[in-house]
């Protein structure tokens, strides 16, 4: 029977004109709703899911009983006009995630209300416009005490001015705008706010936890994903029904109690008491047919005894250090070496995986389905990219959001592979829930629908708790580590932060792997940048700058600027030596993050250190490919540089190990056998000459 999506809650107001109107009339529905089953204004409680669309969206409701009942009308008329009435001139149709935080505001707001005097008559406010600016100010500085973040004490005012700016479809309006009233907003709105309020993940967290992740995709996913199978199957015969013929159960059940009678051998048990699965599964019969004979059970029991075991139990096959990464996979929600807590930690992990080797959001993440994954390959067979199709809501226009795809790499794909896997064959969803005790009951809406980022959030902090506690009982040295002594607390976005970081400073050694984060970054840029207005790139830009201006801070305290070659190396000293001095404060140089971001901002010298040559940049010369940034700057395209002909370059020392490097890297090639192609051999020696040429015009060292 089809359950309706509305409530019977008996209401104590009288009929309202707008009882029968539909709240979400008008709204993009999700295509397992339909409007005739969807909340109406005589509802108190107003069920907005069938117009989400995000997957790992939470269950958002208007619950109108949580507001004092003699406001309630108004506040009813009020999101109906946000979710489907009539809005006042100009006024944009809000998207439901801003009409639920307006209700929490206001319910807020109401609720104060309810209880204050008036500030000009001292009675109880029985409408909006006796409210006077006193009173508005009154509930300021109750938002002063009670909340601390000032973002949330902006959010709160923003919906108090909402009554003012939907007074021409209210039936109680607000006397004037409270944002008029001196005193009414924070002095924190004038301040510029960071770019990006995101924690980067520590390295001393992220490589053990990216190792991990790895480990559980590519090392423990068979052995979990064999039990998880093997586990589905036995639920299915203990779940199974009771057959009429219970003849051949009957003897089979007799022939196991007389085997253990003449061996002496205990029966099954678990925790203190007989273990009915695991005779079940050996007969291979419902559980429910083998408590038909307890009796028989319970007098074989008292003699011979019980044994405890676990009904359930697969043994490993994957190694980690020459030795069983655990030992057996048993039939339990808690422990370690559960499975409930290894699907999950599994699943946690290949979020880990996914989350900081695509870029993507957690909303696109989420929206990750079966088959969404797909390999291109060349004439030849060779694959030259791998890209995964979801679904972008960021700075899009369509509340059911957009299809997108993102270019990944090879771990990123062997996680979604595995989560395929993972997931029972009727889920489309790759994150939604995975419960290994309800696998064969009809699915609930939470194995239909992603995973919150709150879920998510608590599953890859179990999963830390999971690696430490692995590490601890093994005397393993590659756990989580606290930070600054206290533990790192993980969230979702923090992914995306981090692969910036490490895209724009392009570290060396493995990361997570034999990873190539250069390679990765033009897939990133490619993939993700291209579909969306993510904000990716920028994240990215603000990084680079803020290495750039770290290396560039270096070579001034070792007064390296002052030793550089080449055409623009006077240019380059004199920016350096002026962005020196803008950095310096009370003597000493600058490192402060926050600090330097300002300064690369302001007073950026445009100087590029690459292996090669130290780019200079002045447009008017380059003779790169120059390209816009996010801000609309022009920057130089290192990948396009012509160093040997373009005025704008510098040489630092390295710069020129690095050039007599190359030379003699050319020298070993044209020396080597078999000889080269003729053409190849002619580029190769111009290519030498050319440096041999730049050198001696440039390097002290030769002249």
């Amino acid at each position: 029977m089809a359950t309706t999506l509305t409530n019977t809650v008996d209401q104590p107001f009288e009929e309202h004109r707008l009882d029968s109107m539909f709240v979400l009339a008008g709204r993009p529905l999700r295509c397992e709703a339909s409007l005739e089953r969807t909340s109406r204004f005589r509802d108190m409680v107003w069920r907005l899911e069938p117009a989400i669309f995000r997957e790992n969206s939470l269950m958002l409701i208007l619950d109108f009983t949580r507001i004092p009942a003699r406001w309630r009308p108004l506040a009813k008329e009020l999101f109906y006009a946000m979710l489907a009435g009539d809005l006042p001139p100009s006024e944009p149709r809000p998207v439901i995630a801003t009409v639920y935080g307006h209700f929490r505001a206001m319910t807020r707001f109401l609720g104060w209300v309810d209880t204050w005097p008036s500030a000009l008559t001292g009675r109880p406010v029985n409408r909006l416009d006796e409210l006077v600016g006193a009173d508005l100010l009154a509930y300021r500085r109750d938002l002063e005490r009670t909340q601390r973040s000032p973002t949330m004490r902006e959010r709160s005012r923003v919906s108090v001015r909402v009554l003012w700016r939907y007074r021409s479809v209210l039936p109680d309006r607000l006397a004037y705008d409270p944002g008029h009233l001196e005193g009414w907003t924070d002095n924190y709105r004038n301040r510029r706010r960071p770019e990006n309020a995101t924690g980067r993940i520590p390295e001393t967290v992220h490589g053990p936890l990216m190792a991990w992740a790895l480990r559980f995709v590519d090392d423990f996913a068979d052995d979990i994903i064999t039990a998880l199978e093997r586990w589905r199957i036995c639920r299915a015969i203990l779940d199974g029904p009771i057959h009429t013929d219970n003849a051949p159960v009957t003897a089979a059940l007799q022939a196991l109690l007389d085997q253990h009678l003449a061996d002496r051998r205990p029966i099954p048990g678990y925790d203190g008491a007989l273990n009915l699965r695991a005779l079940a599964l050996t007969l291979g019969c419902s559980r429910k047919e083998i408590e038909r004979h307890r009796a028989k059970i319970d007098t074989v029991a008292a003699i011979v005894g019980r044994q405890d075991c676990p009904w359930f139990e697969i043994a490993t096959t994957a190694q980690l250090d020459g030795r069983p990464w655990i030992q057996a996979i048993v039939g339990s929600r808690g422990i370690p070496e559960g499975l409930g807590k290894l699907t999950t930690m599994l699943q946690a992990a290949a979020y880990v995986v996914i989350a900081f080797l695509s870029g993507m959001r957690d909303s696109e993440i989420k929206e990750l389905r079966r088959g969404c994954f797909r390999i291109h390959r060349d004439d030849t067979g060779r694959i030259y990219r791998r890209t995964v199709l979801s679904r972008a809501f960021k700075g899009e226009t369509d509340s059911r959001g957009v299809e997108a795809f993102w270019v990944i790499g090879a771990p990123a794909a062997r996680a979604i592979t595995v989560l395929e896997r993972l997931q029972p064959a009727g889920t489309e969803l790759l994150f939604a829930l995975i419960d290994p005790w309800n696998s064969t009951r009809p699915a609930s809406r939470s194995h239909n629908r992603a995973l919150s980022s709150i879920a998510t959030n608590t599953q890859i902090n179990n999963l830390v708790d999971w690696i430490n506690e692995y590490c601890a009982s093994r005397g393993r040295l590659d756990s989580i580590p606290l930070v600054n002594q206290r533990r790192w607390r993980l969230t979702t976005p923090q992914f995306r932060r981090t692969l910036a970081w490490f895209i724009a400073r392009r570290p060396g050694g493995a990361i997570a792997g034999a990873i190539a984060y250069r390679h990765l970054s033009i897939q990133m840029f490619e993939g993700y940048a291209g579909t969306s207005d993510s904000g990716f790139r920028a994240e990215v830009e603000s990084e680079q700058a803020l290495a750039r201006g770290e290396h560039l801070l270096t070579m001034i305290d070792q007064h390296q600027h002052t030793a550089l070659t080449g055409p623009a190396a006077d240019e380059a000293a004199q920016r350096l030596t002026e962005f020196g001095d803008h950095a310096r404060f009370g003597g000493t140089v600058i490192t402060d993050e926050r600090r330097l971001r300002r300064l690369m901002a302001r007073k950026d010298p445009a100087i590029y250190p690459d292996k090669y040559v130290t780019c200079v940049h002045t447009h008017i010369t380059a003779l790169c490919q120059q390209k816009r940034d996010n801000s609309n700057t022009l920057r130089p395209d290192i990948g396009t540089c012509k160093p040997l002909v373009c005025r704008n370059v510098a040489l630092t020392p390295d710069n020129i190990d690095n050039l007599r490097a190359e030379i003699a890297h050319i020298t070993r090639e044209l020396d080597g056998k078999p000889l080269l192609p003729p053409l190849l051999r002619h580029q190769l020696h111009a290519r030498r000459d050319d440096i041999e040429d730049f050198l001696t015009r440039h390097d002290p060292g030769l002249r």
